[in-house]
């Protein structure tokens, strides 16, 4: 029953979306949730046919048309192109086409993102502009498609009767020079380049639309055999030849690994165009292959339209629950519906602490905008306050544990809450979670579900636990899931990870405040736990990059029995407690120089090159700032090499880095 409801509460989300935006002129949710919506209606629909409605918004290629213009029906339904999201559904659009016995070469263009427009010539004039609609009919826009520029009123050729399709947007620079003029006139900003060419072509004053100065880019003709062509690149270079507006960008590949790198490319450049671009399409060359392929009863089968992660989208926050971290940290989590970022579904981004939340003002059932901070940890950016309707829940912080029901301590001079009970089995968890972890002592096959799982069955309920798991090997054996091999693989792992460096298991022991690079500074400078045991809060003030809060963390651990004695009793065990690394050696690319590196470099990992760093006296950092002083660029950089440009900061591609490696291994 729980199906047939959400099937029907998406039909009418939809429903609601289309009126909103085609009827109205006035949307009230985004392009990335309507599409996000729309893909979970088709996948239910596709798992439960029972519950199909009637008239569902699967079944239509746009929505209702407006009643400001008049109708225009297009000879050729304007059909939409089905969405691609990531690198495999492209393979699978490929190896589709090749399954049909075709070998295709496919033409690469650019999604601007805009408005599709329908141009009607007759005689070598233009004598109708048309908005797509709902594919089938749509507006009369001739009388603004007019004042378009770029878009010419007579053609080059004397051509009885063509029909051209295209895009048409607005410049980033014009809205720029727009949003001036309206400021200085006390007027409401335009949003951004694709509502504003939208809201332009549909004004009913074709004056309007000839001050927003909009541009078109010609990328489609409906009946090229006509006109005896052959491809679609012919197809292009005729309405070229026509005098129209074709964007230069569009290439022909001739297999996916020219579409992948194309999309590659492009995803780098985009910032740089003058004007918005949401995606690639991708459609197959051949028109006799094209003809064969065919349509679906929404769209053609040999065209897809890759769309690009989304810097920033919008989602429901369903939820926010609490955590509790090894030292006892309270961490307050937004539930998310699942939306994509990125690349990847995101369901939970954490909301650090109390204040965070109250500063953000965030409710529960919020609209909230989501991006992933350094392009890789989700982060709610802000809560859409014009999208609330009076449901929304007030967060409140709780004042026990989730846990253990202990009642938390606020720290003094800190915003985090803490659950003080050191029994609290969450806090348990965590700590041998982080113990294991790659970073820490890498454990590999101690991973958190097991963890938790032998934690629950009493087989470790603390560090030193985990080096007699030998002694439960046979009942191990015993439980689903767990064979001899793999539990052989989990003993062996523990056995080796007796033999990492101080830094290694000094980071594992989960003291407050030190982190990995904190760890690897400790275990240079000291050498060995006791010689780091014995200091005193002045003498680790003096070490670079040890501050008073973290001396005193360092300390106190040391002063507490119970962790001695756990250092006591890893000692007997086995576990080295000594610095094997190699001193910091100097060398004048690296020393005392900040780094961030952004890509994937060939051949090594960032693992590797941030170990070289710092035996170099360097240090790796996540985000590029001020201080940085190199970025190294691998393939498809992030945001992190835009931010460099920016900031004029020394570049390093992957041949100056192996110049230096070079340098190194020949020194």
């Amino acid at each position: 029953m729980k199906i047939k409801q959400r099937i029907e509460e998406l039909v009418q989300i939809l429903d609601k979306a289309n009126y909103e935006y085609y009827v109205l002129d006035n949307p009230t949710i985004t392009d990335q949730e309507f599409d996000k919506y729309l893909r979970e209606l088709e996948q239910l629909e596709n798992d439960y046919p029972q519950y199909k409605l009637a008239g569902s918004p699967t079944q239509r290629v746009g929505g209702e048309v407006i009643d400001k213009f008049n109708k225009i029906t297009h000879s050729i339904p304007m059909l939409s192109l089905p969405d691609v999201f990531n690198e495999q559904e492209i393979i699978d659009f490929d190896n589709r086409i090749k399954k049909a016995g075709f070998t295709p070469e496919y033409v690469c263009e650019l999604k601007i993102d805009g408005l599709s427009g329908s141009f009607h010539y007759h005689d070598g004039l233009l004598i109708t502009g048309a908005t797509r609609g709902n594919g089938v009919i749509g507006e009369d826009i001739t009388h603004n498609v007019k004042t378009i520029k770029s878009l010419p009123l007579k053609l080059q050729k004397n051509i009885a009767d063509i029909e051209v399709r295209g895009e048409i947007y607005l410049s980033k620079q014009t809205l720029k020079d727009l949003n001036e003029q309206r400021k200085a006139n006390n007027l409401p900003l335009l949003q951004n380049c694709r509502n504003a060419a939208a809201g332009s072509i549909r004004q009913l004053d074709s004056k309007i639309a000839a001050e927003r100065n909009l541009d078109c880019w010609i990328y489609h003709l409906p009946n090229p055999e006509d006109f005896g062509i052959k491809t679609h690149v012919e197809a292009l270079n005729f309405m070229k030849d026509l005098g129209l507006k074709v964007n230069p960008a569009n290439r022909l590949v001739k297999d996916i690994q020219g579409i992948l790198d194309y999309i590659a490319e492009f995803s780098t450049k985009r910032s740089e165009l003058p004007y918005d671009i949401d995606g690639v399409v991708i459609k197959v060359n051949n028109l006799d292959m094209q003809k064969k392929l065919g349509f679906t009863a929404k769209h053609p089968r040999w065209a897809i339209a890759y769309k690009f992660p989304a810097e920033e989208v919008l989602t429901k926050l369903t939820d926010i629950i609490f955590t509790v971290g090894r030292t006892g940290k309270i961490t307050p989590n937004a539930v998310l519906e699942p939306v994509i970022l990125m690349g990847s579904t995101i369901r939970r981004a954490t909301l650090h602490n109390e204040d965070y939340v109250n500063e953000k003002q965030l409710k529960i059932k919020d609209i909230v905008a989501i991006r992933k901070a350094g392009d890789v940890i989700p982060e709610v950016v802000e809560a859409k306050f014009d999208r609330r309707n009076g449901d929304e829940i007030a967060f409140k912080m709780i004042d026990e544990c989730p846990i253990c029901h202990t009642k938390l301590i606020k720290k003094e001079n800190q915003v985090d809450y803490y659950c003080p009970n050191e029994e609290c089995p969450a806090r348990n968890i965590e700590k041998l979670i982080h113990y294991c972890s790659r970073k820490a002592m890498n454990i590999e096959g101690l991973g958190e579900k097991i963890i938790e799982d032998f934690f629950n069955l009493h087989f470790i309920n603390d560090i030193t636990d985990i080096y007699d798991l030998n002694k439960h090997q046979k009942d191990l054996m015993e439980l689903e899931g767990y064979g001899k091999k793999s539990i052989e693989n989990i003993l062996n792992a523990i056995e080796q990870s007796k033999k990492n460096s101080l830094e290694k298991v000094l980071f594992g022991l989960g003291i407050e405040g030190i982190g990995e690079k904190t760890a690897l500074i400790l275990a240079k400078k000291y050498k060995t736990i006791d010689n780091l045991m014995n200091m005193n809060v002045e003498d680790l003030q003096q070490q670079k990059d040890i501050g008073p809060i973290l001396a005193i963390n360092i300390y106190n651990y040391f002063q507490d029995a119970k962790n001695v004695n756990l250092v006591n009793k890893l000692k007997e065990i086995g576990v080295n407690f000594n610095y094997l690394g190699q001193q910091e050696q100097y060398n004048e690319f690296i020393t005392n120089k900040k780094f961030v590196i952004t890509g994937s470099i060939s051949d090594m990992s960032r693992d590797e090159i941030e170990k070289i760093i710092s035996d170099f006296g360097g240090q790796a950092s996540s985000s590029v700032t001020n201080a940085t002083d190199i970025v190294i660029v691998g393939d498809k950089p992030g945001s992190k090499y835009d931010k460099a440009l920016k900031l004029n900061k020394e570049i390093w591609n992957q041949t100056k880095l192996k110049e230096v490696l070079s340098q190194i291994n020949n020194g």
